[in-house]
Order: C-alpha cells, then sequence, then structure tokens
C-alpha cells in the first residue's frame, strides 16, 4: 500500500519522518521510495529521499523544482512558472509502476496552495491514498492536529494515523503529554513517537 504523508506545518519534519519509513522498510527488504513532486527553494529534501530510496534519480523523486521558498503557486507567480497536476500525478504513476511502495510527501501543510485553485489536499484527492500525518511535538500541536485530520477526512479520505516528531532533545510537560492523548482525542493511531535524530521507526502500519 502507498500513502501520502502531510504535516501540520511547513519544518515539522515530513522528510524526516518519510526517510525513516523508507530506510526502515528497505533494510527489511521492502523496495520503498519516496516521492516529493514539488520542491520550493533548495533541493535538499528531495536528494534526502533519492538516497533513503536506493538512489533513484532525484528527478524522478521531484519533477517539479521551484527556487522561491515560498508556497508553489506564489513561487509561479514569481518565477513566472507553470506546471500542471498532470505532472504531479503522472511522476507518482510512474514510481508507482516501479517499486513496491511509494511514500508522496507533500508541501507544507494540508491546504497549502500548489496552483490556482489547486491545493495539497485536492492533490492528495487525487492520489486517492491514506494520509499519514507529521506533526512537530510542541505546545499548540494538539489543535493542529485536530485541524488537520478533521480536514483529511472531510475530504474522504482516510487518516492513517500520527507521527509525533521530536524537533530537539528537551522535553516540556506539553511534549511529554501530547503523545498520551493524541490517539483519544484524534480517533486515529499514534504511528510513532520520533525522538530526535531517530533512524527507525516501527513499520507495521505500512505493511502492504
Amino acid at each position: 500500500m502507498n500513502f501520502f504523508v502531510t504535516g501540520t506545518d511547513t519544518g515539522v519534519g515530513k522528510t524526516y519522518a518519510t526517510k525513516v519509513i523508507i530506510e526502515t522498510l528497505r533494510r527489511d527488504g521492502v523496495d520503498a521510495v519516496g516521492y516529493k513532486p514539488i520542491a520550493c527553494g533548495d533541493r535538499e529534501d528531495a536528494l534526502v529521499l533519492s538516497k533513503a530510496s536506493g538512489g533513484v534519480d532525484p528527478d524522478r523523486i521531484n519533477p517539479v523544482h521551484l527556487k522561491t521558498p515560498v508556497a508553489p503557486y506564489v513561487a509561479c507567480l514569481l518565477e513566472n512558472r507553470v506546471f500542471s497536476k498532470e505532472t504531479l500525478l503522472e511522476g507518482y504513476q510512474w514510481l508507482a509502476s516501479a517499486h513496491r511502495q511509494v511514500f508522496v510527501e507533500g508541501v507544507g501543510g494540508w491546504e497549502v496552495p500548489l496552483l490556482a485553485g489547486y491545493r495539497v489536499s485536492d492533490f492528495a484527492c487525487d492520489l486517492g491514498l491514506p494520509v499519514i500525518v507529521v506533526a512537530g511535538n510542541r505546545l499548540g500541536v494538539l489543535n493542529h492536529l485536530l485541524l488537520t485530520v478533521d480536514a483529511i477526512r472531510a475530504r474522504g479520505l482516510t487518516c492513517a494515523g500520527v507521527i509525533l516528531n521530536q524537533l530537539g532533545d528537551e522535553l516540556d510537560m506539553a511534549m511529554i503529554s501530547n503523545k498520551g492523548v493524541v490517539e483519544d482525542l484524534c480517533g486515529v493511531p499514534l504511528l510513532d513517537h520520533l525522538i530526535h535524530d531517530q533512524d527507525f521507526i516501527d513499520t507495521i502500519a505500512f505493511g502492504d
């Protein structure tokens, strides 16, 4: 089964979580790869996923690269660039036909505009995949998680679960308590709580 990976915001560790999932699966003998259809700013995330995916061509991992570190819709306006949603979908279909599992990483959060009238949520709906939500474990994350999970369900998609990503070494009371209440509040599994620099994950939920 393939999955769509979204975040509660930008900078919460979507690429890191996706990399850990792929690397763990590949160590278990699963031909899993990442797909980052759009990168804005540098291309580091795509290169990370390319390496984690066993060296798949970065242009396959990331078919659309915009140089300005803003939302894709805005970057296209600033750079006088255009791309089509078909380019994003065709890139996914190619990887899905060549590999056993594909983890599609979105851009920023759930409603980031990709094109005029076309958001990350629309792209996820076109793919129709179960959605993994990555959230930075910090004060305020429960609000962001509830909004994101509710928005996923409102689009008729399945939320496969939440990955809480520890963004630093220090823990405060909010971070400690978040782990214990995510499942009850959101009604979806807590797939893992990634501590800082953790390089493995429980992959039972990602079995195909």
